[in-house]
């Protein structure tokens, strides 16, 4: 049965506005949040987080100086792993010593004529897939079809094969890969398309493009969080719209701003009881 969390709930707007007065702090917010937690939703904090230890791993092998502070890994600790992988989840592990040695990905059946990059993000939401968790599970399947939608509207484009860019398998992805129609035939399968073909039709304008997708994904969080006002999955709903957040804060303060207080005002601990005690009336009356 799943845990809740009332006082940690109650008390996210007051956390996150005490990181705000020292500079927004996400990672001072999710360590707060993990304190709080029992050993097997921690687990799933870091599972959850191990998305931006991927990013960080393609990231530091490719050579490029970008990198994340929300992965569970420092830039040091993820700089030894790519020499030496003992400490990264097995998941993980094993497509880093793959890459690094033909006969370890032979044991692991790992193909190494893809891309590091999709080999390790592939790894990843095979393990989201799995996860106790309903909103992991829920949340990096949309994650990972959002991202597949746009690679593939890039890569047309641009000319580049669609089955180079996407990850994973499924139908989601074969549709993209074989479909000619200018909304892939995804129309009726993907309620954001629409809101995705707007975001990437612009070119001209990168920030606003960032911007909506961001609301593509804010508004997912919400949706799948509707009725989970105390428990793990609506933590890590609000998770999502912190690291929004945190994106935007460093990549446009001003809108981070906006973000910001956007997030404060979906976080009343009162309001929230108030719909948690009216959702109990109504299954009670409807049993």
């Amino acid at each position: 049965m799943a845990r809740n969390y009332y006082c940690l709930v109650a008390g996210l707007r007051e956390i996150a506005l005490d990181a705000d007065r020292k500079g927004f702090d996400a990672r001072s917010i999710i360590e707060s949040v993990r304190e709080e937690l029992s050993k097997g939703d921690q687990q799933s904090l870091e599972l959850f987080y191990g998305f931006y230890d991927v990013e960080n791993l393609v990231n530091l092998r490719a050579g490029r100086a970008q990198f994340s502070t929300l992965g569970n890994f420092s830039r040091e600790q993820l700089e030894q792993e790519l020499k030496s992988p003992v400490a990264l989840p097995h998941w993980m592990a094993a497509v880093v010593a793959a890459y690094a040695n033909p006969e370890e990905a032979e044991e692991e059946n790992i193909d190494t004529n893809k891309a590091f990059e999709r080999s390790l993000f592939e790894a990843y939401y095979r393990v989201c897939e799995q996860s106790k968790c309903r909103f992991i599970r829920e949340w990096y399947e949309f994650d990972r079809n959002l991202r597949n939608v746009c690679a593939a509207y890039m890569a047309r484009k641009g000319g580049i094969a669609i089955a180079d860019v996407v990850v994973g398998s499924g139908y989601v992805v074969d549709t993209l890969g074989r479909s000619s129609a200018a909304d892939f035939g995804l129309k009726g399968e993907l309620d954001y398309l629409d809101a995705v073909t707007t975001a990437v039709a612009n070119d001209s304008n990168l920030v606003d493009k960032e911007r909506r997708i961001d609301q593509i994904r804010w508004e997912m969080a919400e949706e799948l969080t509707a009725y989970d006002y105390f428990d793990m999955n609506g933590i890590l709903g609000y998770l999502v719209r912190v690291n929004i957040v945190h994106r935007w804060v460093a990549l446009d303060p001003a809108y981070g701003r906006e973000v910001f207080d956007k997030l404060m005002a979906s976080l009343s601990g009162k309001e929230l009881i108030g719909k948690a005690e009216q959702e109990s009336e109504n299954n009670k009356n409807r049993s």
